[in-house]
């Protein structure tokens, strides 16, 4: 085999559009090995979660096929490390250089940083790039030199930065696949798929491939006029639900950002809410690169005291959709089936958890990343700690969503919740948002009897706002 050999080693950027690691090694002239290794002790307690892997699943069948139409073949390697498969592969092919898009967690960091010192030491050279995000998070700081804490110094910040477009510049080039026969496992072998069939609803939900982002992104453009005006309404599906195809690389966020600007008019531009929770994805990788330490800890250290109530029951019912609250219980089980939850109902939802029920914070992240297909250790984190108070540009802890009104002003005709909840189907929707103040015979000609076709509220309204109000007054009280 020749010398001029190389690996591109795939991770979260499962595509070849736009792809920093693919088009590099495609431009030096170099056989390329295409590469995955699936190694999830190397990320401890966050390893993906069963709907990430479900979409890992689906994401690599699709770049396999991605990669055969220039006649390569995807090496799948299933390891407990890293290092020791690259290795191996180095011996088994005369390789001269590795190529891979950062990932910016610290376990990942901590992982290629020894990756990178081993293979050089094998005069094996490393070509690292930037395919997950717009701005590498060391060249964005404040007048200080310091980190962002606050968003919207951060995203004005961004936007005097240079941001190139989407670079495609080896669609058309010929690539050249490393001539010998390299061992590949299967990708069933990975055992990414649930050994039950609970991912029917999910299958049906969503398409996890680069053609189905390329799907949802050019319906995204053309709603994004209307984006501020329905993307807090769950029924109407108003949001991109972009979030899984970024996270997986599948689109790019240089190209997502590339489409809005192309598509949209100077007006539509000016109040593009899109464009912002894109930036918010930064901001939200910009804080855990800063601050590692906030995947499980609180971002502002005072909140290590917080008087949180743990209890098992509470989290299980919470999980399973049984609160007795409606817009609650149809945002869990939406999770539940789809992989997904409306971002408006994921407020909610976190709120009533963290609030109402005054459960850690950490719970509700550690309980999304193993239901969310989209689960991002930034995002997950930064979502999380936002609506517990305890992180940066967070909403206060003493701010406590009221269920019923949010279920009456985003779930209007409830829709959503008659989706999800099929159970409550026949209640008429001025009270289905508030079940348990109906009278008996109300709800008996609705064929609901509350406490078993459906709960009565675990808690009730005014009492888990004081409680959480209480908690609040208890830990400011103490510092």
């Amino acid at each position: 085999m020749s010398k001029d050999t190389c690996i591109v080693w795939f991770r979260r950027d499962l595509r070849l559009h736009d792809n920093p690691a693919w088009n590099a090694a495609t431009n030096s002239g170099c056989a390329i090995i295409p590469l995955f290794i699936h190694s999830p002790n190397e990320d401890g307690k966050w390893r993906r979660g069963a709907a990430s892997n479900w979409w890992l699943h689906h994401a690599l069948k699709d770049l396999s096929t991605q990669l055969e139409t220039h006649g390569l073949s995807l090496i799948l390697r299933s390891s407990e490390s890293s290092l020791s498969e690259l290795t191996a592969l180095t011996l088994e092919s005369p390789v001269k250089a590795v190529y891979w898009n950062r990932c910016y967690e610290e376990q990942s960091i901590n992982r290629d940083t020894l990756i990178k010192k081993a293979l050089a030491a094998d005069a094996i050279e490393v070509k690292t790039f930037n395919g997950s995000l717009l701005f590498d998070p060391l060249k964005i700081a404040n007048k200080s030199g310091l980190p962002y804490k606050v968003f919207t110094p951060f995203w004005k910040a961004c936007l005097t930065l240079e941001l190139k477009a989407p670079d495609t510049s080896p669609a058309n080039k010929s690539v050249h696949n490393a001539p010998q026969e390299l061992k590949s496992d299967s990708l069933d072998a990975l055992k990414l798929l649930p050994t039950i069939p609970w991912d029917t609803d999910m299958a049906q939900f969503w398409q996890p491939t680069r053609s189905g982002g390329q799907k949802l992104l050019k319906q995204a453009i053309a709603k994004s006029s209307h984006y501020l005006e329905f993307r807090d309404i769950p029924s109407d599906d108003g949001t991109s639900r972009l979030s899984p195809y970024l996270h997986f690389g599948q689109i790019s966020p240089t190209e997502f950002h590339h489409e809005v600007l192309t598509h949209c008019t100077a007006k539509d531009l000016a109040h593009n809410g899109m464009l912002r929770q894109l930036f918010w994805r930064e901001f939200s990788a910009h804080l855990l690169y800063h601050f590692p330490h906030t995947h499980d800890q609180p971002l502002r250290n005072e909140y290590q005291s917080f008087p949180w109530d743990y209890d098992t029951e509470l989290l299980t019912k919470w999980q399973r959709g049984q609160t007795g609250y409606p817009i609650v219980d149809a945002g869990m089980r939406q999770l539940w089936k789809t992989g997904w939850m409306h971002n408006r109902v994921r407020m909610v939802a976190s709120s009533f958890l963290v609030k109402h029920l005054l459960q850690p914070w950490q719970e509700g992240a550690h309980w999304f990343w193993d239901t969310l297909v989209d689960a991002d250790l930034a995002n997950n984190t930064q979502g999380w700690q936002w609506i517990g108070g305890c992180g940066a540009d967070a909403s206060p802890y003493f701010r406590v969503f009221n269920p019923i009104l949010q279920s009456k002003k985003f779930d209007p005709d409830a829709t959503y919740i008659k989706k999800w909840l099929p159970e409550l189907r026949n209640i008429p929707t001025d009270q289905i948002h508030a079940p348990w103040e109906m009278e008996p015979l109300e709800l008996e000609a609705a064929g609901v009897k509350l406490g078993t076709e459906y709960p009565f509220p675990i808690i009730g309204h005014q009492e888990g706002r004081q409680q959480a109000l209480d908690a609040y007054s208890k830990f400011k009280d103490s510092l």
